[in-house]
């Protein structure tokens, strides 16, 4: 199957959403708990998300198949300090293992190479870490934190990672 990377359109937030729903329930429990796993999906029930951070100047790269059909993607914003934060890289289950990750993980650094940010950064799940070292970012350091509400706190980890860029 081929795919094709492109800019975020307004017609994206509820195929994002369900992108990122799907990934996370059919790859997470290979890597957190049942309740982590429903903790983690709370936190990303909504579309308009994707509208709201677009337009405070998140970069969006959507790949999509043959079809047009939005199948992953990766969001990238610039924080205070001019470096950039790559915080949401999700891939819809029925086209993992396509080296789709890869080629938005390389998107993303292109843009950072040509707007002269030095540093990216990102905070790993489990299960993305291994395409953002295999991009070449480095662990600093294991996050261990709790999502849920605060009547229900749920553990969980992930892995804040950098890559300096020349």
């Amino acid at each position: 199957m081929s795919y094709s990377l492109r800019p975020f359109r307004d017609t994206d937030p509820p195929r994002l959403a369900e992108i990122t729903r799907a990934a996370i329930t059919a790859i997470g429990p290979h890597g957190y708990s049942p309740a982590q796993v429903a903790a983690w999906t709370n936190r990303h029930l909504t579309a308009d998300r994707f509208v709201t951070r677009a337009a405070a100047g998140a970069l969006i790269w959507v790949a999509e198949d043959a079809t047009g059909q939005p199948v992953a993607y990766a969001l990238l914003e610039v924080d205070e300090h001019g470096e950039g934060h790559l915080d949401m890289l999700y891939c819809h289950p029925d086209h993992t293992r396509r080296g789709l990750a890869d080629q938005l993980l390389a998107s993303a650094e292109a843009h950072a190479r040509t707007t002269r940010i030095v540093r990216l950064y990102t905070e790993a799940s489990e299960l993305a870490r291994s395409a953002f070292e295999r991009a070449g970012y480095a662990v600093t350091h294991r996050r261990d934190f709790d999502i849920g509400s605060a009547q229900q706190p749920v553990p969980i980890h992930n892995y804040a990672m950098e890559k300096l860029l020349d």
